[in-house]
């Protein structure tokens, strides 16, 4: 790396300044700065474009382990399932003398409930004897005659 201390970065503006002149010193050095800007994003995104694509690769790899690991599971699964199977048919019995007799099945319909609601009364109002006690305002204002309110009066 280029290793810049303050005191060649003065030795830098001071040869800029005689061979480029004071006049156009300053649009140069914002094009300059520009340009570095532009650099500077470009490698940015290179690199966050290689970490995207490195992380692409490990999701892929988690990803084929995953299926691995079920299709493992999936056959275990039927593997037991088979030597079940076998068990029972050395032994002579089948399945659907082991299952459960069959109920019919009944649906179950909810009875209609009235919602108790009284429009006209609203019981879940604050009271206004409790807005008055704690100071809770129970009327808008608008913005002058608030400040009409709490003007201080002049005192003769």
């Amino acid at each position: 790396m280029i290793d810049l201390g303050i005191s060649k970065l003065a030795l830098i503006g001071a040869v800029a300044l005689i061979v480029i002149g004071p006049e156009k010193l300053p649009r140069v050095a914002r094009t300059v700065g520009t340009l570095l800007g532009k650099a500077q994003r470009y490698v940015n995104d290179v690199k966050a474009e290689v970490n995207r694509s490195m992380d692409l690769d490990e999701l892929r790899k988690m990803k084929d382990s995953v299926h691995e690991a079920a299709r493992d599971v999936e056959q275990s699964i039927h593997s037991g399932a088979s030597d079940f199977e076998k068990q029972f048919s050395e032994s002579g019995q089948t399945l659907s003398a082991l299952a459960e007799p069959e109920v019919p099945y009944t649906p179950v319909m909810p009875v209609y409930k009235h919602p108790r609601k009284n429009w006209r009364l609203k019981q879940g109002a604050t009271p206004q004897w409790y807005k008055a006690r704690n100071g809770v305002r129970t009327k808008a204002l608008s913005g002058a005659a608030r400040v009409a309110r709490f003007r201080p009066h002049k005192i003769n």
